[in-house]
């Protein structure tokens, strides 16, 4: 049920986008929930709709009208989490192969957002909840890492990154057969069947390119370092069946049976949102086949 809620920004405040602080405010409603509201003229600044960008000051009055029950599928949940780097800014965390990134509307409860949820604010007690930002997605079945903003400016200038392709993602995959060139580049366009909801390549789909390395071949695979130029829905997937090569594990594109997907990020680049560091983090992938990588 909506509900009207007023708040007088409170001291220190300045400067501050409007979209931040109704995202501190209100921390268990969705980014896009709120956005929502804010194009709908639901949400006024000393009388006058503003856009999600506006910079609020100390004493503004600002009034949002919204159903604060519509509450994100991000609940806490304690799941073990590995940790590779963290500081007051960011969380770099390593997702295990069979978990979603975030909530489906099918999965609410099991994600890597869930066990963030639970792992940045389990011991906060009366502290602001802190909001875990991800800035970019693995599949369900991908292991790796993946960076998280903890906070909103992080998240802004994280996600910029990504969006200028300024962030090295590097990939391990275990594929099937002896692949022949030592590298190469794999580019066709990816689109979905609209029939059968079946991500590949298409004729008139979005433009994707990949590098690809061998790292080394054994008796009857081949392991490969992948670099997606760009970040399409299940790329690096459709660009080894494309190859000739499915990844070990991907039975639906030709792969064997195999009880994970062989392929993890294991390095991310970027650099740090507040001091500008660059940083490099790398991590070897667990739960590949040692039988086929001997």
């Amino acid at each position: 049920m909506d509900e009207r809620i007023v708040i007088v920004v409170p001291p220190g405040i300045n400067k501050v986008r409007l979209e931040d602080f109704l995202l501190d405010r209100f921390p268990r409603l969705s980014k896009m929930y709120l956005r929502e509201i804010v194009k709908a003229e639901q949400c006024e600044v000393n009388g006058r709709s503003e856009n999600i960008g506006f910079r609020l000051r100390q004493n503004d009055l600002v009034e949002v009208v919204l159903d604060a029950s519509r509450e994100t599928a991000m609940l806490p949940e304690d799941i073990p989490l590995e940790i590779v780097f963290e500081d007051r800014d960011v969380v770099v965390v390593s997702k295990p192969a069979g978990m979603l990134t975030h909530p489906s509307h099918k999965e609410k409860t099991g994600t890597l957002l869930n066990a963030l949820a639970h792992y940045l604010n389990g011991d906060r007690g009366a502290k602001a909840m802190i909001r875990p930002g991800l800035v970019h997605r693995l599949d369900k079945e991908t292991s790796g890492l993946m960076i998280v903003a903890k906070n909103a400016r992080a998240h802004r200038i994280l996600s910029g990154q990504f969006m200028k392709k300024r962030v090295e993602k590097r990939y391990l995959a275990l594929v099937e057969g002896i692949v022949g060139n030592d590298a190469g580049t794999i580019e066709a366009p990816i689109g979905r069947d609209a029939e059968l909801k079946h991500w590949g390549v298409r004729e008139g789909g979005k433009h994707s390119v990949t590098r690809f390395r061998v790292r080394e071949r054994r008796s009857d695979t081949t392991l490969l370092e992948l670099e997606p130029v760009t970040g399409r829905t299940n790329q690096l997937r459709i660009h080894c069946e494309l190859l000739g090569h499915p990844i070990v594990g991907d039975v639906r594109r030709g792969g064997r049976e195999f009880d994970r997907l062989c392929l993890h990020a294991f390095r991310i680049g970027f650099a740090h949102p507040v001091t500008s560091e660059a940083i490099s983090l790398d991590q070897a992938p667990s739960g590949f086949p040692e039988s086929l990588l001997r």
